[in-house]
């Protein structure tokens, strides 16, 4: 077969598994169905690719969506109203939205986490620079995105560790004042992993009396909670996505703790906690936390225990796994936003932290999205103009603007 031959042969091959993803039934209440549906296609067909190369010995997985990645990557362009700078706190790359005009007051701040299931994507991608800058226009205020090291180069905990380090060095006194932010109206946000980055360091830091009191809130978009129980509601009905499906969550989040792939194989079968960690349960089980109309006719079974040959110290810890933190560390949180949607796979971790911390008296304003897909967020300001992540991002910004 001759060069001719196989361009042919490959393009034939693309038209058939397009035509084959797109047809995958979507969610009747979605709207603009055509273009969710064109972007589900699209994100399964690359992670098809990116497991043939990988199987072939080519590219990783990872890879593979990271080479994608980088080309939504955008440059520190400055506006009429937003001076955008890229600079490091502690070592950590970070962009910065200062607005230009003066203020007779301090501004709030809100230093924004993003997503990627701990091994994709960047503060600089187009969808994020343009929510860093709407949010920084519409609220008046500072606003920091984290740039994070990502797994698998870089494992647990580090993401975790340099979030942390890039808030408290924000967080001096100095730094405040040089960039005019009011220390007592400072927002942690994230959304997918970098929600689960955003609750694990504000637990930490709403407990040291150094940093407490300047973290006035938090805001969670589709957060990814825990990694002790695959099995929930929300991973059954919205296995196959749309958009994330569970095995490209699993595929990906797992990086963040092993390269190994018996670790991605047990929690695919919900097996992958090790013997001591029952106790553990009791803080993750949807059966006594979730709304009834999110159980349907679910049944509850408890992780399979002691599966895996090797013991992964991070699959017990809270840093990792959020929903692992205590009543009594929970108490002690600041006012929080929760953004669900109704067609993610994460839904239930989302909806369940939402409970324990009601629970405890911590005060949480909750928008679900009830046509909203996971990673929406990461959808704004492409070339097709979701109007779903537009929507999503005027929920959070404009809780934001009502609540810093």
């Amino acid at each position: 077969m001759g060069y001719m031959g196989y361009k042919t042969l490959c393009f034939g091959l693309f038209l058939i598994l397009f035509a084959y993803y797109s047809y995958i039934p979507m969610p009747e209440n979605i709207e603009e169905r055509w273009k969710i549906q064109f972007l589900d296609a699209g994100m399964k067909m690359l992670s098809f690719m990116a497991k043939m190369f990988e199987n072939l010995g080519l590219i990783k997985y990872e890879d593979v969506l990271s080479i994608f990645m980088r080309v939504l990557l955008t440059k520190p362009v400055s506006d009429e109203n937003i001076t955008v700078i890229d600079t490091d706190f502690s070592d950590i790359p970070v962009r910065l939205y200062l607005p230009k005009w003066k203020s007779e007051r301090q501004r709030p701040a809100v230093i924004y986490i993003h997503g990627g299931a701990f091994t994709l994507g960047s503060c600089k991608i187009r969808s994020y620079d343009y929510l860093n800058r709407w949010t920084a226009n519409k609220l008046d205020a500072v606003v920091v995105g984290l740039d994070y090291r990502l797994a698998p180069q870089y494992p647990f905990p580090t993401a975790f560790e340099d979030c942390v380090l890039v808030i408290k060095f924000f967080l001096q006194d100095t730094i405040l004042e040089k960039y005019g932010v009011d220390p007592t109206r400072i927002c942690i946000s994230g959304d997918s992993s970098g929600g689960s980055l955003a609750t694990a360091a504000t637990q930490l830091l709403q407990n040291n009396p150094e940093y407490k009191d300047k973290i006035k809130a938090q805001a969670l978009i589709y957060p990814a909670l825990q990694f002790i129980d695959t099995l929930m509601p929300s991973h059954r009905e919205y296995e196959h996505g749309p958009f994330l499906s569970r095995e490209i969550g699993i595929k990906l989040a797992h990086l963040y703790v092993t390269e190994d792939i018996a670790l991605h194989q047990a929690m695919q079968r919900n097996e992958h906690m090790p013997q001591g960690s029952r106790h553990l349960f009791k803080f993750v089980n949807w059966s006594d936390f979730l709304p009834e109309k999110y159980k349907k006719n679910h049944v509850y079974n408890e992780p399979t225990l002691g599966k895996l040959n090797v013991f992964y110290p991070a699959l017990m810890d809270s840093r990792l796994s959020p929903l692992l933190a205590s009543d009594s560390q929970l108490q002690s949180l600041p006012l929080t936003y929760i953004l669900t949607c109704e067609h993610d796979v994460l839904r239930d971790e989302g909806l369940i932290y939402i409970t324990r911390l009601r629970n405890v008296g911590v005060q949480v304003a909750h928008d679900h999205i009830e046509e909203g897909i996971h990673g929406v967020m990461s959808l704004i300001a492409m070339p097709y103009n979701l109007q779903l992540g537009l929507k999503v991002g005027e929920k959070y910004i404009s809780w934001l603007e009502k609540n810093l």
